[in-house]
């Protein structure tokens, strides 16, 4: 796990880069799957992981947090999937941040971004405990800003 530069003083992202186990081959061959059950069973790691969120969003106006009945479909890189939400959970006019544990082509943000806005929320941005820049999925999320805390390679 490689952690952003302007990051790197920060003690909580290594320990979370750290926390973060890799899956060789799954669900398929070649698929390096980033496993954050283990962070998450990782008290100092999980709260570091909420502590730097809740830094970076606090005072900029969000009312929604989305998290996941409408639905859309969407591919990822070894398939397809679909996100379900409930119908009024989000209102029309609300502020959403997206949050998801990792980006890699952008689908499962995409998918996100339109049912919120198929809502009528406002997506302000996204946010992820990982990137594989590799693969590009911050360009395809339509201009929406994206903080991501480690970046895998």
């Amino acid at each position: 796990m490689a952690v952003c530069e302007e990051k790197k003083q920060d003690t909580r992202i290594q320990r979370i880069a750290s926390s973060i186990r890799v899956v060789p081959d799954f669900p398929k061959k070649g698929i390096m799957f980033q496993d954050i059950t283990t962070l998450l069973l990782e008290p100092k790691a999980f709260k570091d992981t909420v502590d730097l969120f809740v830094e970076q969003y606090t005072g900029r106006g969000i009312s929604v947090v989305a998290g996941e009945v409408i639905s859309e479909n969407y591919i990822l890189e070894y398939g397809s999937d679909c996100l379900e939400m409930h119908v009024g959970a989000v209102q029309p006019g609300e502020r959403a941040l997206v949050v998801d544990d990792l980006i890699a082509t952008g689908g499962t943000l995409c998918a996100a971004i339109s049912l919120l806005e198929r809502a009528g929320a406002e997506v302000l941005e996204c946010a992820c405990v990982i990137e594989l820049p590799e693969l590009k999925g911050r360009g395809r999320l339509n201009g929406k800003p994206l903080y991501v805390l480690v970046e895998s390679h």
